[in-house]
């Protein structure tokens, strides 16, 4: 009876082994493996211990499971991490907002540019008229107090950058001044205009009436004087200086009223006279400004 009774215990245990796929594992894993599980059963049986339930599977649909459940398809994505091989993409916003950091890096645009660019010109250039026209009042003015009156301006059309200036004098000893008494030319007018960074550049000087010869006036009433270039004005010069320098070389070039018959009547041009200048001008450039001979005017 006793043998049956084992016998009916190792058939127990046999099935339960074979049920249980743990303890069937541990079975297969070593003997020494299923003499510990059955070692702890004992104890927990003994002591009245519960063994610790096996692992719950997850349930379809649960936050841990990788299948979707029912309507859970946007669970996987959120659930899925990023490749690794792929860098992740910037959001549309955040990639704006760098190109405008490197925009705003790399300076304005050529909008911008252009139209904070239009504004220096617009400044500078009333800039240059203050200066302009502040030098030009003090010239008037001081022209206006000279004892000897020398000279007398007269504005053109009211405008403060264009003069009829008018030479009263010259040297008395001078065949120029005779030729003056005997026309009865009471002066030599002259016209100067005023360019938008004058003082810093000389104005246009030539001479209106009479018409000369010679006395470095060329055609068109243009006057060949270093000083009225660029190279050769400083901002220093006056409008008197510029005159009384002026007298001084009709006379050094023995210039003469005209008095020939149909050319004394002929007026000057300006346009003549300016081509005239620029002419010159290049011409003294290139071979340097050297007084001609009395001859060549």
């Amino acid at each position: 009876m006793a043998t049956l009774l084992r016998k009916i215990g190792l058939i127990r245990l046999h099935n339960r082994d074979t049920e249980d796929p743990k303890h069937h594992h541990h079975h297969r894993g070593g003997g020494g493996q299923q003499s510990a599980s059955l070692r702890g059963k004992g104890g927990a049986k003994s002591g009245g211990h519960k063994p610790p339930p096996p692992p719950q599977q997850p349930q379809p649909g649960s936050a841990g499971d990788a299948s979707p459940g029912p309507g859970k398809g946007k669970g996987k994505r959120a659930a899925e991490p990023a490749p690794r091989d792929k860098a992740p993409q910037p959001a549309a916003g955040a990639g704006g907002s760098r190109e405008r950091a490197a925009g705003a890096r790399a300076g304005p645009g050529p909008a911008a540019a252009a139209a904070s660019g239009s504004l220096v010109p617009a400044a500078r250039q009333q800039h240059c008229t203050q200066v302009r026209s502040r030098r030009l009042m003090k010239e008037l003015q001081d022209i206006a107090r000279l004892s000897d009156r020398f000279i007398s301006v007269e504005l053109v059309d009211e405008s403060l950058f264009d003069w009829n200036v008018k030479l009263h004098q010259v040297d008395k000893d001078s065949v120029l001044w005779q030729d003056m008494k005997e026309t009865n030319t009471e002066f030599i007018l002259l016209n100067l205009t005023f360019p938008d960074n004058f003082p810093f550049s000389p104005p246009f000087m030539r001479v209106l009436s009479p018409r000369l010869e010679n006395g470095y006036v060329l055609d068109g009433g243009a006057i060949c004087m270093e000083l009225l270039t660029p190279r050769g004005w400083s901002s220093a010069y006056t409008v008197e200086a510029v005159m009384r320098q002026f007298a001084a070389s009709l006379v050094k070039g023995q210039g003469r009223i005209c008095r020939k018959a149909g050319k004394s009547k002929k007026s000057f041009s300006r346009k003549e006279a300016e081509a005239t200048f620029k002419s010159l001008v290049k011409t003294h450039e290139k071979y340097g400004w050297v007084t001609p001979p009395v001859s060549d005017g």
